[in-house]
């Protein structure tokens, strides 16, 4: 695929109409694009008045077969009656191509924000992430990536090194700053969990709400421990956060046991985060998008706060893991 597929420069409107239209869909309204800077998705409604979602993906991320894996899991969660917004099928196929885009169609589904400060929203949230996890624990990924540091930490490291887009009198004290940051997940970053398939981006924009929870987009769906699906629902202080992590648990168990060992594993993942979203926008520059959206990125003034993040996380990993209180 050439770059220009990459940045998405030949995904035009009639392309996407003609995708459609080869299989059967006439689509009777504009395209309206959703917010996603990853892939392309637009929602649309069809002559019969239904309402849609088709999403491109970007090239060159996954492969069919890691996309076919996402819809498969997506597919099997909706079976087994979890609110999952999954693709639909044509001719048995969920992975659809056009000018060597895959692209799937999904059911517009609706709902209101989830809230994320809302005791009762995260307590149906978590028992539904048990109901995820007792299905994602079947059985294993053969084709998406497990979750681990080269991914998220040692790779990531290496665009920054190579990338032109911070300033050149603060790129040695960034560089230096991420290698203490590594470290400090690297120290704490254990085996003792058990890996399952995951949603892998379980934050409250990918939840909506009606009359209960309405999970979207598998797109980051990898293998992994289960935390990764619970700690960015966590706010507030450390006393709030405990409060949130008891109810989500508690709610959570009814249907999936938890280790509790992988409380350790919340900090190191949201320094892993913080490395991986920083190189995912590098890796991007190229994509018209992300210049017009995130001009702030050549900025002196944001790579010294990047700088100064990554150093509070760095204490932040060298005091205790947030804990449960213990009952007695």
């Amino acid at each position: 695929m050439n770059d220009t597929a990459f940045t998405f420069k030949t995904l035009n409107p009639d392309t996407i109409l003609d995708a459609l239209f080869e299989h059967g869909i006439r689509v009777d309204s504009g395209l309206t694009p959703l917010n996603s800077f990853e892939n392309r998705v637009y929602q649309f409604q069809d002559e019969d008045r239904q309402r849609f979602v088709v999403k491109f993906y970007r090239p060159q991320r996954w492969s069919a077969e890691q996309i076919a894996e996402e819809h498969q899991f997506a597919l099997e969660l909706q079976a087994d009656e979890i609110p999952m917004a999954a693709p639909l099928r044509f001719n048995g196929d969920t992975v659809l191509t056009h000018q060597g885009y895959y692209f799937a169609v999904f059911p517009s589904l609706g709902g209101r924000q989830y809230e994320a400060d809302n005791i009762d929203q995260m307590e149906w949230v978590g028992r539904y992430l048990g109901r995820i996890h007792q299905t994602g624990r079947r059985e294993r990924f053969q084709h998406r990536p497990e979750m681990g540091v080269k991914e998220y930490l040692l790779e990531p490291r290496q665009v920054f090194e190579h990338s032109n887009l911070m300033p050149a009198a603060l790129k040695e004290r960034f560089l230096k700053t991420t290698d203490e940051l590594i470290d400090a997940v690297m120290a704490q970053w254990h085996g003792r969990f058990n890996l399952l398939r995951l949603h892998g981006d379980c934050h409250p924009g990918n939840i909506l709400w009606r009359d209960g929870p309405l999970f979207v987009d598998l797109d980051d769906a990898r293998t992994g421990p289960a935390v990764q699906d619970l700690w960015m629902l966590l706010n507030g202080d450390k006393a709030e956060q405990r409060m949130q992590l008891e109810t989500i648990i508690e709610a959570y168990e009814e249907f999936c046991p938890f280790n509790t060992e992988e409380l350790a594993l919340i900090e190191p993942l949201r320094a892993m985060r913080l490395v991986y979203y920083l190189a995912w926008l590098i890796r991007r520059w190229d994509d018209p998008a992300f210049p017009k959206n995130f001009p702030w990125l050549t900025g002196e003034d944001y790579w010294l706060r990047q700088t100064a993040t990554f150093a509070e996380q760095i204490k932040t990993l060298r005091e205790p893991p947030l804990q449960l209180v213990p009952m007695y």
